[in-house]
C-alpha cells in the first residue's frame, strides 16, 4: 500500500496539475489569472513593508519620549 508524501511531486504530478488548469480556465484566462496573483503578491509585500516602516517611525517617537 503507497502512501500519499507532501512535497514529492514529480513531473507527472506536476503535469497533470496544468492539464487540469487549462482545462478548467483555458489558454486566454490564464494569463489574466496570473497577472492577478502577481499584483495581490506586490500589494502584500508593499504593505508589510509599509507596517515596518510605522513600527520603526512608533519605535524613535517613544524613544524620544523617554
Amino acid at each position: 500500500m503507497s502512501t500519499i508524501l507532501l512535497g514529492f511531486i514529480g513531473p507527472w504530478q506536476i503535469g497533470l496539475i496544468v492539464a487540469i488548469v487549462l482545462l478548467l480556465f483555458g489558454g486566454k484566462k490564464i494569463p489574466q489569472l496570473m497577472k492577478g496573483i502577481g499584483s495581490g503578491i506586490k500589494e502584500f509585500k508593499e504593505g508589510i513593508k509599509e507596517g515596518e516602516d510605522a513600527t520603526k517611525s512608533e519605535d524613535k517617537e517613544a524613544e524620544k519620549l523617554s
